[in-house]
This record gives C-alpha cells, structure tokens and sequence, in this order.
C-alpha cells in the first residue's frame, strides 16, 4: 500500500512542505556554522589577547610576585598557573576540531612564530591527581574549576623558562541556537506553508469543480455547463467539456429524433403487413408471419426505449423505493407470477420514477423469463441500498456476465424472443441504474441461479 497521498492535493502540499523543509534545514545549518564560526573566531582573538598580556606582564616581574599576579587572573573560564608539569605528548592537540585549531592558529598569530606554546585537549572534569587535575584545583578557598565546554590547556614558556599554563573554554555559550534565529525560521516556514496550502487549494479547486461536472455528466446530460472563469488554462478546460457537453446532448437528441421518426415511419408497412398476414389460409404460414412483425415491433420499440431511458429527460423526485416494490410485486401477483421481497429498504432515494420502474421491470421479467421466479432481496448501506434479484435459471456463462449488457446481445444462439429476448432489456437497466450513480452487476449463485445487483444513492439532505 502507498503511503504517498492519492490527491493531486495531497501530493502538492507533500512536494511543497517537504522542499521547503529540506530548505529551512540548509539554511539553518549554514547560519549556525557561519555563526559559530565568527564568534569562535572573535572569542579566539581576546582570549588569545589576553593570555598574551597575562604572559608579558609575568615576564616583568619577578618570581616571588609572579604567584600574587597569576591568582588575580584566576577567574571562569580562564586559569592561571605556575606549577604545573609541562605537557605530556599524549595530551598534545590533534587536528580535527575546527574550534581549537582556529584557536591554535590565532594564538600563534598573536603571541609571534618564535613563541613555543604547547596546546592539549581538556578532559572536562576535573581529576584527583596528575597534570590535569592540579592547575585546575584553584587557589586557597576556591572551588575547583570544572569547565562546561570544550576546554583545552595552553603552556607557554617565560624567558626564564618557567611554564605558564592556561586552563580555558572556548565560549560554550557560542553553540546555543538564539532564540531571535529561531523564531525567525519558524515564522518564515509556517507563512510559506500557510502560503502554499491556499495556493494549491487555489490551484486544485477547479480540478475538483471539473470531476464532479465530469461526474455529472453522466447522470444529467443537460446540466448546466461549467463557469469559464479563473486562469487561461482553467477556462479553456471548462470551454473544452461545455463544448463537449453540448456536442454529446446534440448527438443523442438527434439520434433519439431519428429512431423515434424511423418507429413512426415504420407504424405503416408494419400495420399492411399485419394485415396482409391476416388475410393469409394457411394457418402455419401466417402464425409465423405474425411472430416475425411482433418481434419487429418490439425491437423498434424497446430500441426506441433504450435511447429514451438513457436521455434522462425525466425529473429527480425523491422516491420511496420499499413502496415501489411493493406496488411491482402486487402487479406480477395479481398475473400470477412469482415475485417475493426479503427484507425492507430504510429512507428514500432521489430517482426518477419511472426510468426506475422501468428498470426493475426489466431485472424482474429478466428472472421471470429464465427461473420462472424472482427474489428482490433488500439490503441498507450507509449512503446507498442494494437490491439483489434472484432467480432459478440456469445462469450465464462467466464470460458473458458483462458481454449480455451490451445492446441486442443475447446469450443463448436462439433468435426466439420467447426465450432469448431483443437483448436491450439489462442494456436499458444498467443506462438506467448509472443515469442515477447507481450501477448493476450479475453473478452467479452457487449451486444454480443468477443474481442481479442493483445499487442506488441514497438521497441527499438537499434531494429530500
């Protein structure tokens, strides 16, 4: 399964929102990196500084004074002292760290080329005992100094070859976010966000007003045409499917024009031939002779009725569907057929009257023809209900399932209307069931018997 969204919508507000995250992230780091490394460097140069003073002002006193001085200068992040052991090599400093090279090299710079300075990395705690825990204890009543950062020791050697140590920290406080950066990239990234939700919903809008003018279309061929408003593109869409629209309605008023004249102009040759059958002795012949122009005259007819129920020309009435039903099974009834309801439908549905009758009439004569019964069993959804139509029969080849909803298709090689039918009837039911968003599916049932699903919207708030 996809975890990507499935909505051009969606999909947008991903690529946007993950882009300018992405964006936000570099900028950040670029910014904090700069940042750091310009503090670190002004940092560098006045600790730098001031541990030269520190060493020129010892150079010119004396060493019984020299103690006194390096105690005043004994203050975070900064210690002085006097008798510590020279550095060990293993706690030379070793390249990698940016922050303390940078301070190597500035503090090189500063105290000249020829001075011999010994750097080495802190520990950060301060130990019992040894090189690195004794210049960091303190003087006489001061707490021993444990640094907060990234600490290093620096050991520069006096004219008389007495070894000043300096224990520091290079401005840990350097490395916090600051609050003003901070809310600055959140206030940029949430405006953008905000600014690219309301542009792709901008954008999209006239993409759902299309689909669901699409998706109307099917069920209204005479709906009202889209508003040609908004951006270029927009509006040449919206003009493509008006255009398209109205060519379509054009098209099956012109044919249903055509049929419904070609019906009426045949009234005439078929009324003298069934006259003319009439008129025949021998009794075969014109029993024949009439079953072939009722079969014409149905097929004209139920063609004629195909384009009629697929032109939707009736209006949407909300419907209560469990009456209609029950007024169908009192009419096979009273004729002696075998219709049964199972089950009741809940609420009405928006339809129109009779395109729906007429398509039940069709499922139930379809049962009637090949099982000699039928079954209306009725089943409530949440937003729509189903209405499965069985019968006895023997059921249609798996292949053919949708093959026999094509018009003037028949499953069985027999021409005889008593058995096969014009092959317009589940045709002109499923136009009728998809003219109302609806659809009809078949399957066979185990063992024998086909059914026939049937499902309807249920009406809107609006609809009722």
């Amino acid at each position: 399964m996809s975890i990507l969204p499935r909505s051009l919508h969606g999909r947008l507000i991903l690529v946007l929102l993950g882009g300018l995250l992405a964006a936000q992230a570099i900028t950040l780091y670029i910014n904090r990196t700069e940042r750091d490394q310009l503090l670190y460097r002004a940092g560098g140069m006045r600790l730098a500084q001031r541990m030269t003073d520190i060493v020129q002002l010892l150079d010119t006193l004396p060493s019984a004074e020299r103690p006194k001085v390096t105690a005043l200068f004994r203050a975070p992040p900064l210690r002085v002292s006097l008798d510590a052991p020279p550095m060990p090599v293993e706690a030379a400093l070793e390249d990698g760290d940016f922050r303390q090279t940078m301070f190597k090299n500035v503090l090189q710079r500063v105290l000249g080329d020829a001075a011999k300075i010994s750097i080495g990395k802190g520990i950060g705690e301060p130990p019992a005992r040894g090189f690195a825990g004794r210049h960091r204890m303190g003087g006489p009543g001061m707490p021993p100094f444990a640094p907060t950062g990234p600490s290093l020791v620096v050991q520069v050697p006096l004219r008389d070859g007495v070894l000043v140590t300096f224990d520091t920290t290079l401005s840990p406080q350097a490395t916090d976010l600051p609050l003003r950066l901070a809310l600055t990239l959140l206030v940029l990234l949430v405006s953008v966000a905000l600014l690219s939700l309301l542009a792709v919903r901008w954008l999209t809008g006239p993409l759902s007003a299309l689909a669901r003018a699409a998706d109307q279309l099917g069920q209204n061929i005479d709906r009202p045409p889209m508003p040609e408003t908004g951006p270029t593109e927009v509006r040449r869409a919206a003009r493509a499917f008006n255009t398209m629209q109205q060519r379509l309605s054009r098209f099956i008023s012109e044919r249903t024009r055509m049929l419904t004249a070609m019906s009426h102009d045949l009234k005439t040759p078929l009324t003298r031939l069934r006259l003319r059958t009439e008129m025949l002795e021998d009794e075969t012949l014109r029993q024949k002779f009439g079953r072939d122009l009722d079969e014409m005259q149905a097929m004209v007819q139920e063609a004629l009725e195909f384009m009629r129920d697929s032109s939707g020309a009736e209006n949407v009435q909300t419907i209560d569907l469990m009456a209609l039903l029950e007024s169908l099974q009192s009419d096979y009834r009273d004729g002696g057929r075998n219709v049964a309801i199972e089950g009741r439908i809940e609420g009405s549905c928006a339809a129109r009257p009779l395109a729906l009758r007429r398509c039940l009439t069709n499922l139930i004569e379809n049962a009637l023809r090949y099982g000699e019964r039928a079954t209306i069993v009725c089943v409530n959804q949440a937003d729509s209900v189903v209405l499965r139509i069985r019968d006895a029969g023997p059921g249609i080849p798996e292949s053919e399932l949708e093959q026999v909803f094509e018009p003037f298709y028949r499953g069985e090689n027999s021409r005889n209307r008593d058995t096969g039918g014009t092959g317009l009837g589940l045709g002109i039911a499923r136009n009728i069931a998809r003219a109302h968003g609806g659809d009809i599916t078949l399957r066979n049932l185990p063992g024998a018997g086909l059914e026939a699903s049937l499902t309807l919207p249920r009406a809107r708030q609006d609809d009722a």
